[in-house]
């Protein structure tokens, strides 16, 4: 199997929801949503990968790093790239419906296992989002992550369970899913939450919970009141509301105001390794992709996923090494040129 093979298959069976692009800037797709592009005019799609191009490397290659380290450690669990899956659903309304959810959610959790990365799950209009995904978790042995919508606390904290049952890692709530078109066309009740309303949510299961879709120091500094245990910086790939900053251009003030308290990822925009490397030295701890693990697991099923996960973590590691980076877990932001 190769790139291209998955690439031309991918574009087949996305059925023109994903037109696989040479370039994932959001261009091809603004405006389509449900489908696989950005709200609006897209321009909150196109600010992430606009913010994290915006970033460039100090290049170096006199210096003694000559095996950098791309692993690290997430809740007990050892990961060989700080790489995970972001939580994706809806392939019928969103990619085209070739594909089931089952076999869609069991590619990208089996494909970031394989390849030593995590897979998280979603939750959707129609409970089979959900509960496939579950279904793959535990397939997994619980290598995997559950995220919920901001639904009733009621439902929320029901579904929490579901994943504790299914042996989950870690759970949380997309908090950025609160305006979601694609919810809402489906009538379902979701939109944001209180600190309180974080909190009580937090308290009512053991794993470690995670609050996605932060975009401001504000919100992490509640959320760490509130207990999470990690945030994603995320603007929901674009999804949810026009003309927001890439997630590159909160994460440094968004990070210094709380690493160290609680764990901090990054999702937006990546496409590559160097993009990894790009948002640790900005502050994450580790970060999310989404869209090319679609074109993996539409084009080449586990395997593809774990292709496309595989070849991220080799750019890593090139982009480490050259720019005298020893360690995913001590980057320094150094390595980016001063804007």
């Amino acid at each position: 199997m190769d790139f291209d093979t998955v690439r031309k298959k991918a574009r087949a069976d996305l059925k023109g929801y994903c037109r696989v692009c040479p370039a994932c800037d959001g261009r091809a797709c603004s405006g389509e949503v449900p489908g696989m592009g950005g709200i609006g005019s897209g321009s909150s799609f196109r600010a992430n990968i606009e913010s994290l191009a915006a970033h460039q490397f100090q290049m170096s290659a006199v210096h003694a790093v000559k095996e950098p380290d791309t692993s690290l450690k997430l809740w007990g669990r050892h990961l060989s790239i700080p790489l995970m899956a972001a939580p994706m659903t809806g392939t019928t309304y969103n990619m085209g419906g070739s594909l089931s959810e089952a076999d869609f959610a069991e590619r990208i959790i089996e494909g970031a296992l394989e390849a030593g990365s995590l897979g998280f799950i979603g939750d959707g209009a129609d409970p089979l989002m959900y509960e496939s995904g579950l279904r793959a978790i535990k397939k997994s042995n619980g290598h995997g992550v559950a995220i919920i919508k901001p639904r009733s606390q009621k439902e929320i904290i029901s579904r929490i369970k579901m994943a504790e049952e299914a042996g989950a890692l870690a759970v949380g709530v997309d908090i950025d899913g609160a305006g979601l078109v694609t919810m809402a066309l489906k009538g379902q009740a979701v939109g944001p939450k209180t600190g309180d309303e974080i909190a009580s949510l937090v308290e009512s299961t053991e794993l470690p919970f995670i609050l996605k879709g932060v975009m401001s120091r504000e919100d992490a500094l509640t959320a760490h009141d509130a207990g999470v245990a990690a945030i994603v910086v995320s603007n929901h790939g674009g999804r949810v509301l026009d003309f927001t900053p890439g997630a590159a251009d909160v994460l440094p003030k968004i990070s210094s105001a709380v690493k160290g308290k609680m764990l901090v990822f990054a999702d937006g925009g990546v496409r590559w390794g160097a993009d990894i490397l790009k948002y640790l030295a900005l502050g994450a701890d580790a970060v999310l992709t989404g869209r090319p693990l679609i074109i993996g697991a539409f084009g080449g099923e586990v395997e593809g996923v774990s292709m496309i996960i595989n070849q991220m973590k080799q750019e890593l590691f090139q982009a480490m090494l050259l720019t005298g980076t020893a360690d995913v877990q001590k980057v320094l932001p150094e390595i980016l040129r001063p804007g």
